[in-house]
This record gives C-alpha cells, sequence and structure tokens, in this order.
C-alpha cells in the first residue's frame, strides 16, 4: 500500500471518529473544568451565595447585580497569590474580572455549603 493511501484511510477514519464524538457529545454538558482557576469557580457557582453588607452597598454603587456575579464566577481568574487557600474550613479566593466594561475584584469566603463574598470592589 503506497503512503498517499495510508494517509488517505487515516484521515477518513479520524473525520469519521471525530463526526461520531461531535454527535454523542454534542447534546450533553460536557466541561473541561481541569485547571485549579476554573475547578474552584464552578465549586463557588454550584454553592448557594451571600453576599456582606459592604458587598452588596458596592453592587448598588457600581450598579452590579446578582447575574453580573454569575457572570464573573464563569469569566473571572483566581489569583492564588492573594488568596488564602491553606485554611481547613472556609477558604478565601481572590477573583477578578471585567463587569460591564468596569473591573471588578472580590474576596469569596468559600465553606463547604456557602459561597460568601465578602468584598467588592473596582479595580483601577
Amino acid at each position: 500500500m503506497k503512503l498517499a493511501q495510508r494517509l488517505f484511510y487515516y484521515l477518513g477514519g479520524f473525520a469519521i471518529g471525530l463526526i461520531l464524538l461531535f454527535f454523542f457529545l454534542g447534546g450533553k454538558n460536557a466541561s473541561c473544568d481541569y485547571g485549579p482557576s476554573a475547578r474552584v469557580l464552578k465549586n463557588i457557582r454550584i454553592k448557594k451565595r451571600a453576599f456582606s453588607n459592604e458587598a452588596i452597598n458596592n453592587m448598588r454603587t457600581y450598579q452590579i447585580d446578582t447575574a453580573d456575579i454569575s457572570l464573573l464566577l464563569t469569566k473571572g481568574n483566581v489569583d492564588f497569590s492573594k488568596s488564602n487557600t491553606k485554611l481547613d474550613s472556609c477558604r478565601t479566593y481572590f477573583i477578578e474580572g471585567s463587569i460591564k466594561e468596569q473591573n471588578i475584584h472580590m474576596l469569596v469566603e468559600n465553606c463547604d455549603s456557602i459561597a460568601k463574598i465578602n468584598v467588592l470592589n473596582k479595580s483601577n
């Protein structure tokens, strides 16, 4: 068998495999949250959220609602150098991102059953 025929059969099988893969996984809500930042954000998103009074006041000031917070918890970044992950009970994470053309950062206390947003401020 010539090299061109081998390459043709390989690419044909590869294309059929990709089509089958997209067909079977296309309707599923499969996600690839393998990075540390993505895992932390997903863990916070699935928990009930509570807000401190300071965070609520700043949300009113910056005209941010809970839908914007959910978007930040989806597309934001966790800064582990400013986070305190060595605690046993409730770890604290520093999350930053952009909402409505504003750079926002927040400090989230992630406990077993609840995630409390303690600080929410606008970054310069």
